[in-house]
């Protein structure tokens, strides 16, 4: 049948595509061989982006450490290994039964079971550590940390990609973490960096509903720090309500059993040694005065600090924690997923309605890091001149602002 003038002829048209083809010039597909390789580039990039932005910011916030230690006349080694530092490489080194009987509670005071207010998960790292050749147990204890710092900030990366939608959000929330107040601690012999990277990660498996690795992390972590107890409520919480919907079964039922498994174990068996289920509860209350008050020693502490001549560190600590509450605001509106915001909640209910150290609250707040989403995606939307003098000011308030707490404050950690 005869086709039309207009009519197209399928043959015809592929064999003109073919001679198009053929008479690409060769530029053409130099220039497509390099627009690949910078692909190829690109991903590479931001592959090992969040563990060397975190490491150098951390190597920033060392040498500012360095500096205040040799203008305060004071060791930078025994400053990372000071206060906590110095517990958990005596039971890395010695167990809780050879610790040091020279070293004493918040009070001035040594019982047989002082040592117990420690939990067990980072010195037990540390020791595998030290297990390497030529490896000291600070050393260990330093690795460790970075290490763990490392993880946390992969975890973070990807949080952030996924709330704030671009990879820049994912590494603004790995800056803002890493220089975050006090975070001189993840450089520490401190058991914080573990908890963080166990906690991002188990919230993580809630958020990607891949609930063995929440249950996994969130036993870990019980193992870590007290504070788990919050993570425990969330991933419990959130095992409780896929199960009732009916999404899934058997996998969060899993994590509901696994996440209380590791802080019941310790925690019971502190009350073995001390012969009283609550033991662990009741040691940490005598030692350290931490029992939970709803908040009202934390009020008065920051009323107090500012409406009288105080010291720049107590009046910067009572700032960050209407800070806190602040950002904690800005999580609700913008809508974070629920866990994470949950999670913020609990960590800020633990440590601001505890009456222990005041000067400790910055540091016990880092866990909180859902508070920085916010401040990430704000400064992701913004100009790339103004994200990076804001990150820059950030990273050098945080470096100050731990290194002087270390070394220019006698009861800062």
């Amino acid at each position: 049948m005869p086709t039309s003038p207009g009519a197209l002829d399928p043959q015809r048209c592929n064999t003109a595509e073919t001679v198009r083809n053929q008479q690409k010039r060769p530029g053409d597909h130099r220039l497509a061989a390099v627009r690949e390789a910078l692909r190829e580039h690109r991903r590479g990039l931001l592959l090992v982006a969040p563990g060397v932005v975190y490491l150098a910011i951390r190597f920033f916030g060392l040498l500012v450490l360095a500096w205040l230690s040799a203008a305060n006349d004071e060791s930078l080694s025994d400053n990372l290994g000071a206060w906590d530092g110095e517990w958990y490489l005596e039971i890395a080194e010695h167990d809780y039964g050879g610790v040091d009987p020279g070293m004493v509670d918040g009070f001035g005071n040594r019982y047989p079971e002082t040592p117990l207010a420690f939990f067990p998960g980072y010195p037990l790292l540390v020791r595998l550590f030290g297990l390497l050749p030529g490896v000291s147990a600070l050393g260990a204890a330093i690795t460790v940390s970075l290490l763990c710092g490392v993880v946390a900030a992969y975890g973070l990366a990807r949080l952030g990609k996924r709330i704030g939608g671009s990879e820049g959000t994912g590494l603004l929330l790995v800056v803002l973490f890493a220089a975050a107040p006090m975070s001189v601690v993840l450089s520490m012999a401190y058991s914080e960096a573990l908890f963080c990277a166990l906690s991002i990660w188990a919230l993580i498996g809630v958020v990607e509903r891949k609930w063995l690795l929440a249950g996994l992390c969130c036993a870990a972590a019980g193992l870590v720090r007290p504070t788990a107890a919050a993570l425990i409520a969330v991933v419990g919480l959130a095992a409780l309500i896929a199960i009732v919907r009916r999404r899934e079964l058997w996998r969060p039922l899993l994590a509901m059993l696994l996440a209380p498994i590791g802080m019941l174990a310790y925690v019971g068996w502190v009350g073995l040694q001390t012969g009283k289920l609550g033991g662990y509860f009741e040691l940490q209350q005598r030692g350290w005065s931490s029992a939970f008050d709803g908040g009202v020693r934390t009020t008065e502490f920051v009323v107090e600090t500012l409406t009288a001549d105080k010291s720049v560190l107590e009046t910067f600590t009572a700032w960050i924690v209407l800070a806190a509450l602040v950002l904690f605001v800005l999580c609700l509106r913008y809508r974070m997923p629920w866990p994470l915001v949950l999670f913020a909640a609990a960590v800020l209910v633990l440590d601001l309605g505890s009456d222990g150290l005041m000067y400790s609250k910055v540091r016990l707040m880092l866990p909180a890091f859902p508070l920085l989403v916010p401040v990430a995606i704000g400064l992701a939307n913004r100009r790339t001149t103004t994200a990076v003098c804001t990150a820059v000011l950030l990273v050098c308030f945080g470096s100050w602002f731990g290194a002087y707490s270390l070394t220019a404050w006698p009861y800062a950690m």
